[in-house]
C-alpha cells in the first residue's frame, strides 16, 4: 500500500504555529515517524530533537513545491511498488511512504508491528540540492530504484520464506527492525548480503540507470570501488562471520571519518559495503533470480560462488 505523507506536511508548513502543527502531524503517524526517527535520525523525545524540528520546519521547500507540482510522485511510486511487488514475489503486507525526512537517509526501511515498511524522503528527489534541508538533489526519476532497494529488504526481513539471519533478529526483537540492533548481532557477511541483494532487487525493478546510481554512489567512487574489489574482497573476509555495530558503521553507514574507515592499511569509500555486497550475491542472484535470493541464508551465497569457481577451473 502507498500512503502519501506530502499533503499532510504541506498542511504543516501552512499552519500559523508550525511546531504545534507538527506535533499533530507526528501524533497522528506516531508509530511510523517514531520508528525512522530512531533508526535514522534520533531519538525524537531527546532534548536536541526540538532543534532538527525546528530547522526542518524553517528551512526553504520551495524545491519541494516545485517537485510536487511538476511530477505525479504518487503514480511514479504506485508503479514502482507494483513492479517490485511482481518482481520480487512480495507475499507479506507491505507499505510504502511517501514522506519528509529530518535530514536523514535519502530512503529506506522499517518493520513495524510485523509489517514490512518502505519510505521516500521526497526532499531529496527534487533535482536540486538544498543545504538548509540537507537535500542532495537527487532526480526524481530515481524515486523507483530505491522503493525496489527497500522494499527487498522488506523482503528479506519480513516474507514467511525468508531464511535469512534479519528475518531471525526482526522476529526477536518483537516485529521490529532496528537498525542498531540489527547493526550489532548480524553478521558482517548477512549485512552485506542484505545490502547487495537490495541493489540487485533495484536493478531488477527499475532497469537502465547508470550503475552507480544503484548504490548511491557518484560515479568516480564507483569507478574506484571496481578498481579496489580484490582488496576489499581480501581484507574483508576474516571478518565476515563476526559481529558487532562497528563493522556495519564502516562498510555500510555514510558520514564515517576516515580513520573509521582505514582497512588494512587503506581508507576505503563510504559505504562500500553495497558494492562488495553486490559483488558476494550476484552468482546466487544469477543463479536462482533475485526473488529466490532474497530469502536465502547468507551461507548459501558463498556456496554459489564457489560453484562458479569451481566452473571456471575445470
Amino acid at each position: 500500500m502507498l500512503i502519501n505523507l506530502l499533503p499532510d506536511f504541506f498542511d504543516v508548513l501552512r499552519a500559523g504555529d508550525r511546531q504545534a502543527a507538527y506535533q499533530r502531524y507526528r501524533d497522528a503517524h506516531r508509530p511510523i515517524l517514531d520508528a525512522y526517527w530512531r533508526n535514522y535520525v534520533l531519538d525524537p523525545d531527546s532534548p536536541h530533537a526540538a532543534e532538527v524540528v525546528s530547522a526542518a520546519l524553517r528551512a526553504d521547500r520551495s524545491d519541494l513545491h516545485a517537485v510536487a507540482e511538476s511530477v505525479d510522485l504518487v503514480r511514479l511510486t504506485e508503479d514502482a511498488v507494483l513492479r517490485a511487488e511482481e518482481v520480487l514475489q512480495v507475499d507479506r503486507p507491505t507499505d510504502t511512504y511517501l514522506m519528509v525526512g529530518l535530514g536523514g537517509a535519502n530512503a529506506g526501511e522499517l518493520v513495524v508491528g510485523g509489517r514490512g515498511v518502505a519510505f521516500i524522503c521526497v526532499e531529496h528527489f527534487t533535482g536540486r540540492v538544498n543545504p538548509e534541508t540537507y537535500g542532495m538533489g537527487l532526480s526524481p526519476d530515481l524515486i523507483p530504484v530505491w522503493a525496489g532497494h527497500e522494499l527487498a529488504h522488506a523482503v528479506r526481513y519480513t516474507s514467511p520464506s525468508s531464511a535469512s539471519d534479519m528475518h531471525r533478529l526482526v522476529h526477536d526483537l518483537g516485529g521490529y527492525y532496528d537498525y542498531w540492533a540489527t547493526g550489532s548481532r548480524a553478521t558482517l557477511r548477512e549485512l552485506l548480503v542484505n545490502e547487495g541483494l537490495a541493489v540487485h532487487a533495484a536493478q531488477a525493478v527499475a532497469p537502465g540507470f547508470d550503475p552507480a546510481d544503484y548504490f548511491g554512489y557518484p560515479k568516480r567512487q564507483y569507478h574506484r570501488l571496481r578498481e579496489m574489489e580484490a582488496f576489499l574482497r581480501r581484507v574483508v573476509e576474516p571478518d565476515l562471520d563476526r559481529s558487532g555495530l562497528g563493522f556495519r558503521l564502516r562498510f555500510l553507514s555514510g558520514g564515517m571519518s576516515p580513520s573509521a574507515r582505514l582497512v588494512g592499511g587503506r581508507v576505503i569509500p563510504e559505504r562500500a559495503g553495497y558494492y562488495i555486497g553486490y559483488r558476494m550475491t550476484e552468482a546466487l542472484v544469477a543463479e536462482r533470480g533475485i526473488a529466490d535470493a532474497l530469502r536465502a541464508p547468507a551461507h548459501e551465497f558463498q556456496l554459489a560462488e564457489d560453484r562458479v569457481r569451481g566452473i571456471q577451473t575445470a
